[in-house]
Order: structure tokens, then sequence, then C-alpha cells
């Protein structure tokens, strides 16, 4: 029983990496090498599982192509754009424009579209500039706490949309990893009723995260009147 839980001491080398803040890519390959040699599994089987993961994997490289066109779409411009947009509606708020980009994401991952969002390509470029616009449309002016939170909340949009969306499709990688979970326990579950199972809980996470977006709006007022009011002293 030991020798089976030894392979785990990688999680808590990761888990120390990250709380001490380490390159992640360091802690990364460290945790592997701990768990290879708690598996018994000598230096040339490490490197080897490393290149075939790699290999399996490769695809997740693009993301390197991916990253300088957003650049240079930032540097054209493309944050202003965004900004200058959502400005002109005038109904749009900061709460309603990040439950609309939840919706999205979710339903998006549920069809297995999960490289429609991400960070990079969707949250940093467009939707945090435009979550931003909203609220200076109402608010005026915001100062870096308020903006902060504004990029907080969009971030945790695109999160959660995409981590209860994404099990609902069929063949994404968490279900298949359960499904092979369970078949060594002896328990046979077919990946459609382990899909069918993640929608009462996406739904579920779609609507208490929906409800902070829709009371964010009242937050960010509260906020940005408490910076007013320390403004007011300040100046006084």
């Amino acid at each position: 029983m030991t020798d089976q839980l030894l392979p785990l001491l990688g999680v808590g080398v990761v888990v120390i990496g990250f709380l001490a803040r380490i390159n992640p890519l360091l802690v990364i390959a460290v945790a592997a090498a701990v768990s290879g040699w708690a598996a018994h599994m000598g230096l040339v089987e490490v490197i080897s599982a490393f290149g075939k993961a790699f290999n399996d994997s490769r695809y997740v490289s693009a993301i390197w192509l991916v990253l300088p066109v957003i650049g240079l779409l930032e540097r054209a411009g493309l944050q202003e754009r965004a900004r200058t947009l959502i400005g002109r509606v005038r109904t749009a708020t900061t709460g309603r424009l990040l439950l609309f980009y939840l919706l999205v994401r979710q339903v998006t991952a549920a069809l297995g579209l999960t490289s429609l969002g991400g960070h990079a390509q969707m949250v940093r470029p467009l939707v945090a500039p435009m979550a931003e616009a909203a609220a200076e449309a109402k608010l005026g002016k915001i100062s870096d706490r308020v903006r902060y939170l504004i990029r907080a909340h969009t971030a945790a949009a695109d999160n959660i949309g995409l981590f209860f969306g994404e099990d609902i499709f069929i063949a994404i990688g968490s279900i298949l990893l359960i499904k092979g979970f369970l078949e060594q326990e002896g328990i046979i579950v077919e990946p459609l009723q382990l899909s069918l199972w993640a929608i009462p809980t996406a739904i579920i996470a779609f609507l208490i995260h929906g409800t902070r977006l829709f009371l964010l709006d009242r937050k960010l007022a509260r906020e940005a009147a408490k910076d007013q009011a320390k403004k007011m002293e300040g100046a006084a």
C-alpha cells in the first residue's frame, strides 16, 4: 500500500513549488522525476515518459503561435477598439457582459469548443477591456483596485465556464480519465453517463456564479463610492 502511495510525492512537490513561487516548468519537471523515482522508474524511463507525453500532446505548443498574433493585434489597438465598441452600448454593464461571456464559454465548452475562449486569447485582449469600459461608462474613472477586481471576475468567469462546461462533452480528457479510473476499480461506466451527470453540476455552477456576476455591478458601485470618498477626504 505504501509503495502505491509513494508516487503521490510529486503532488507535494508541486504544491510546495507553487507556494514558494518557483518556476512552474522546473517544479513540474522535478515533481515528475520524484514520482518516477518513487515508482521505481529509472532515469531513462522517466525521460522516455516525458518524451511520450510531449509527443502525445504536441498540439499544445500551438499556443506559442497564438500569443505573437494576439500581441500584434493588441499593438494595433485591439483593446482600444473593444473599449470603444462596448462604450457605445448603453445597456451594457460589467455584470451583464461577464454573465453573457460565462454562458457562451460554458455552452461552447460543453460542445467541445474549449479553445474558443481562454485567458490569452479572449480574456486579456478582449473581455477584460470591455468589462472595464462598461464600468467606466457607468461609474466614470475607476481606481486600480476596482480595475483589478473586474479583471479577477473576468478570469473567474472564463475558468468556471470552461471547468464545468467541458465535462459535458463526451470526448474530453477528464471524462476519459474518470472512466479509466473507475474501470480500474471494477466499475464500468459509459462516457455518456458521466457526461449526463455533469449537466446538473454545470447548471448549479452557472446559477451560483451567475448570481455573483448579477450582483457585481452593485459591488463595483460601492467600491467606486468608497474610492471617491477617500479622495475627498485626502483633498480635505
